[in-house]
């Protein structure tokens, strides 16, 4: 979209005029920053509102698992690798950060394959790799696996954390606990899965949805869009992204992503436990499975007092209405995941001074 196709999109984005009180909800973290961060949230009309999803795969993620992985490390004597979001996300008792100046060894890196990598070049030692994010990163992931089995690599193994999404939509919407009239859809996500996967929210549950982007033109022309759509009745899922998301999605990444692991019921911050919406590696790959390989019994969870980042990714709650925000809980001292992933809504709210 050029200069004039923005400006006329955000024109009439800030002249609708809304006849009732609307919430619409972002299934993904990278939006909850950019609405913020183009300043695309300060053009909504009155009586819109945006809700913040389960959309941001640390914040989703229960403290058992990285309990978890601190005590694989501990009894085991691992390397635990990660993306660089985990190492300040509180556990139960501590954080990876933590744990590392106790002794903890913790690798940072980019990308799975680059702990594989680190694993090839350290044979002596075993590297687990805390494998955690949504579709998007699935089927590197995945990837990784079949590079290693194919490498010989035996001393490389990931710990299954990854989600998907739309499972965890449609738990949200059986609750009926959240009044939501339409969703922006993650671009990236959507980018792997296709838009069928998402057909559910709007031919059983009554709910539009669009695909969106992430820049500023991109955000506008999702809201108006779905405010178009709920104007007038239509529940479908329409596809705004169009540059980068094609209707099908991507048929080789979930190929891959699905020849090395199978769906399985998952734990989510929030959510609870929900069927189908986790994936654990296949049979065939148990060999890589950290789990499976380094047993332990991990003290029992907690929720640390005062957080409430599970009601904000059901959409009850934002991030200011939690007593903790900005004051005991900042980005240099977070008491819940939400304030620590640059995807997380309290995060967002921080740095850009919350609505």
């Amino acid at each position: 979209m050029d200069d004039d196709g923005i400006k006329s999109q955000a024109g009439a984005l800030r002249s609708l005029r809304l006849e009732r009180e609307l919430r619409i909800m972002e299934v993904c973290g990278t939006h909850t920053t950019e609405f913020f961060r183009t300043g695309v949230r300060g053009l909504f009309p009155e009586k819109l509102s945006l809700i913040d999803g389960p959309g941001c795969p640390v914040c989703v993620t229960p403290n058992d698992y990285l309990d978890r992985a601190i005590e694989i490390s501990h009894v085991h004597g691992v390397i635990v690798a990660t993306f660089g979001d985990m190492v300040k996300v509180p556990s139960s008792y501590s954080s990876l950060g933590r744990e590392r100046a106790g002794g903890l060894s913790l690798e940072v890196v980019y990308s799975p394959l680059d702990a594989l990598e680190l694993a090839a070049a350290r044979p002596e030692n075993q590297v687990v790799f805390l494998s955690v994010g949504f579709e998007t990163t699935a089927p590197t992931e995945a990837a990784t696996v079949l590079a290693a089995a194919e490498r010989g690599i035996k001393n490389f193994s990931i710990l299954c954390g990854n989600k998907l999404t739309p499972p965890a939509v449609k738990a949200l919407l059986d609750s009926g606990e959240t009044a939501i009239d339409g969703f922006i859809l993650p671009g990236h996500v959507s980018a792997i899965t296709g838009l069928d996967p998402w057909r559910f929210a709007a031919e059983d549950y009554g709910k539009p949805c669009v695909v969106a982007g992430f820049e500023a033109g991109d955000l506008i022309l999702g809201v108006v869009t779905l405010l178009r759509m709920i104007d007038e009745g239509r529940n479908a899922v329409k596809n705004a992204y169009r540059r980068a998301v094609r209707d099908d999605g991507n048929v080789r990444a979930r190929e891959i992503m699905y020849r090395v692991f199978e769906a399985c019921e998952a734990n989510w911050r929030g959510l609870g436990i929900i069927p189908g919406s986790g994936l654990a590696l296949r049979e065939e790959y148990f060999e890589f499975d950290a789990e499976k390989r380094f047993p332990v019994t991990p003290p029992p969870a907690r929720e640390h007092a005062g957080c409430r980042c599970g009601e904000l990714l059901r959409g009850l709650i934002a991030p200011t209405d939690c007593g903790l925000f900005g004051k005991a809980c900042t980005p240099e001292n977070a008491v819940g995941p939400c304030m620590v992933s640059s995807e997380g809504p309290c995060s967002a709210y921080y740095l850009y001074g919350g609505l």
